[in-house]
């Protein structure tokens, strides 16, 4: 009788642990006694190493490669339109370093995508304190206000027609709205709302790259028992 895969039905050896196409954890037969005879002591210790995280050795992987990663996906950057992409390569590559260092062979997408939390977590705080003092040292050292704040004046205006073609609202609150995000506070108020949403999506990003790291690297090392 053929084992197949629970997910994808393709066909699997009886002593592979995973799949060899989808890389899903696959039950292990024995060979001898009962044939299809589950060994559970075997397959739940590996598991249980595939899903645990030294959290010493992730946190120093994930710092190594966060703070290049968030410094790329800063403002300070001039790379740092790819940052979404920089964040899920950066989560993936310390899922690497992780496992080498480990000397695993293998480890669980949610193990990963733990590891990529952290990541982007490190990498998103460090670009957003990167961007706003790019903007700060911008602003009041290199005295560059006056062209920050033209370009600020430009998009409120930009916004403030839009705003008006598509929604029928009423002019005094257009320009109470105006007024306010022309206002010092309104002003960094955006900012910082933008910084910030971009840190999500960048740990967003960083999750999904530290579970395809942990997938691909199911895909091409296999645990021996």
């Amino acid at each position: 009788m053929e084992i197949t895969c629970t997910r994808c039905h393709q066909v699997v050896q009886a002593d592979d642990c995973y799949c060899p196409a989808c890389g899903l954890p696959q039950f292990l037969y024995s060979a001898e006694g009962i044939p299809g005879q589950l060994q559970p002591d075997q397959w739940n210790e590996t598991v249980r190493d595939a899903a645990t995280i030294e959290w010493k050795a992730a946190l120093r992987a994930a710092i190594m490669v966060a703070v290049p990663a968030g410094l790329l996906c800063s403002t300070v950057s001039p790379l740092g339109k790819f940052s979404l992409v920089w964040m899920m390569a950066a989560a993936g590559w310390a899922v690497v370093v992780y496992v080498r260092s480990q000397q695993t062979p293998w480890i669980t997408i949610g193990a990963g995508s733990r590891i990529g939390l952290v990541t982007g977590l490190l990498a998103g705080w460090l670009a957003f304190g990167a961007s706003g003092g790019d903007l700060f040292v911008k602003r009041f050292l290199l005295h560059q206000s006056s062209q920050i704040d033209a370009a600020w004046r430009f998009h409120v205006d930009v916004n403030e027609q839009i705003v008006a073609q598509l929604v029928s609202a009423d002019a005094g609150q257009l320009q109470l709205q105006k007024a306010w995000m022309m206002s010092p506070w309104g002003h960094a108020g955006y900012q910082a709302f933008e910084f910030g949403s971009s840190v999500f999506f960048l740990i967003f990003f960083a999750i999904g790259g530290g579970a395809l790291g942990a997938r691909l690297l199911a895909r091409t090392r296999r645990p021996e028992i």
